[in-house]
Order: C-alpha cells, then structure tokens, then sequence
C-alpha cells in the first residue's frame, strides 16, 4: 500500500511542516466516475469499521427488522454512553437473548465521561462497553431471526457472513480478496477504496423502501447513536444535510450524499488525527457547500493547550 500512497495532510506547527501523513483519497462524483485521487483507488484495504453500514444491509436484508436509532447502533462504532449501552441491551432482548451472548472483545466506553463513570461504578472492561457491543448485538438478533445458530455467528463459513461477504462484494463491486479477524472478534473483509465509496455511494442513493434505504435513514436521522457526543462521524453528519458516513480504525473514513457524491479515505500510519481534515476537504472539492466543514475540519495543533498550527490537508486533494 505505501507504494500508492501520497502526502495527504501536512501537520503545521509554528509555521513549519512538522510531519507529513500520507495516504488514498477517492471522491466519486454523482455519476460514479472519479472526481478526487490522491493515491491509487484501487489499492486493497481493510475498511475496518467503515464497513458497518455495508454488514447493516446484509443483516436486513436475511431478517433482521431494525430501523431508527438501534439500527443506526447497529451499525455503529459508539462510545458508550449510557443509552449506547442500553440501546444493545434493548437489541438483545428483543430477540430474547443476553448480554452474555456478546463475543465482542472486552472493553471499556470509549468516551472519557462515560468511561470514568463506568469504571467509578467497579464495572470491569465488558463487550457491552465496549465500541462494537451495538452491531454484535445485531449480528445475534439476526441470527434469530433467520434461525441460524448464535453461538458461532463469528465463524467466516456462518450463514450470517457469508451474507455479509457476498454484500460486501455486491455493494463495494470488488472481489474480496483477504478475510482476517477485526479488532472486535468478528470477521472482516477487504475491498478497494474506491470499491468501499462505491458502497456508500449505493446506500447514500437507495430507495428508502430497500435495506441500504433504511440504513441510510437510521445514519441521517440519528448520528449520534452512530458515534456518540463529539465524534467526527457524528459532527459530519449532523452538519452536511444528506450526509452518511462512518469512521473506521487505522484513518478509514467513507461518506456518501443523496445525488451519490462519495469519499474514501485511508491514512498510511493508521492516524486518526489527520481524517477530520482530510474529509472535509475532499467533500468541498466535491462541490458539498457546507459551513460546519469549516470548525468540523479544523484540526489544531496545541502549545501549552493553545492552538499554535493546524492539521492540513495539502491543496491538491482538491483535484483529480
């Protein structure tokens, strides 16, 4: 992958270029053709959790009967707050199942408050606490729903991701190619970049009446179960009108519109420092006129707590 990789992001401290994050930018413009290359669209990543949206689809379409805020958690990276938590309870329980039945690694909210809280309560690291407690939770409701066993849900030769791998390649239009384990126990599949802002591009433009349609609906309608108080994914969605979007682990962002505009991007150092930045750019140089991509992009670089430079994103992410 470094071999198609490029500078995308300048770290500026005091006027001087700090360091340099480099990586793949694709924006596809309304008619699917590529607007935005910085990098090599075609290089295979792992989408890592930016691929949820993708596994939510997958899930409706073998039975799973979510909408609104729990399938937005479903297909989310929370930070566990408190109503993250009990959303995937309530997840469970509607399918007559416990919190026991997670095989998520075990872990603690990711947002500060909330982590405080919950280990000044004596709560140990648990699956429910832990990022991806919500699509876990649907993974085993649509195990019920469909019949299929729960307890190896995770296995790759499950019914429930073989479904999910053949919407993976439907939707990304990509072979794939690598499976391995992701970072919360359940299997992960590859596709291209720009195979994964093809994706988005999809659910983005669905009929509202078909699963990638409802999916959308949930992220629109209910960012902050997508993410949680502060987060990127969340603060995009809430200020871009039309907007979906999800986050992934090692600088993996996808978003998409309604009229099917859709970005990728993955950082080379797996840095999410830089992806606020890199995303708002490239959805200005896709022609998206919105004010919030102005505090949403700003990432500041401190001195003694004060901003003193920024994280930039290089100019020429603007063009194909």
């Amino acid at each position: 992958m470094d071999e198609t990789a490029v500078p995308i992001a300048h770290v500026v401290r005091g006027g001087v270029v700090e360091s340099v994050h480099h990586g793949l930018v694709v924006g596809l413009d309304p008619a699917g053709s590529v607007a935005v290359r910085q990098g090599d669209p075609a290089t295979v990543i792992f989408p890592r959790s930016a691929l949820k949206p993708v596994q939510a689809v997958a899930m409706l379409r073998v039975g799973l009967d979510l909408d609104g805020e729990l399938l937005a958690l479903a297909s989310s990276s929370h930070s566990g707050e408190e109503a993250h938590r009990e959303g995937a309870r309530r997840l469970l329980a509607g399918a007559g199942l416990a919190e026991h039945h997670l095989q998520n690694t075990l872990g603690l909210p990711r947002d500060a408050a909330a982590a405080l809280a919950w280990q000044g309560a004596g709560h140990p690291p648990a699956p429910l606490a832990q990022n991806c407690s919500g699509k876990h939770a649907a993974m085993l409701a649509t195990c019920v729903a469909a019949g299929w066993d729960t307890a190896t849900y995770r296995d790759p030769t499950h019914p429930l991701q073989r479904a999910i791998r053949a919407t993976v390649a439907e939707l990304t239009g990509d072979d794939v190619t690598h499976v391995t384990v992701d970072g919360c126990g359940a299997p992960l599949f590859s596709c291209t970049l720009g195979g994964l802002a093809r994706a988005f591009a999809r659910i983005a433009t669905a009929d509202p009446r078909t699963p990638a349609g409802r999916v959308a609906a949930a992220l629109r309608s209910h960012p902050w179960w997508l993410g949680g108080t502060g987060r990127p994914v969340t603060r995009f969605i809430e200020g871009v009108p039309g907007l979906i979007g999800k986050d992934g682990a090692e600088g993996v962002f996808a978003a998409a519109l309604a009229d099917g505009r859709a970005a990728a991007v993955k950082v080379l150092d797996g840095a999410a420092r830089p992806v606020p930045a890199v995303v708002a750019a490239t959805l200005r140089a896709l022609g998206v006129d919105a004010p919030a991509l102005d505090e949403i992009g700003r990432v500041d670089v401190l001195g003694h707590g004060r901003p003193v430079g920024a994280v930039v994103a290089l100019d020429y992410c603007s063009s194909a």
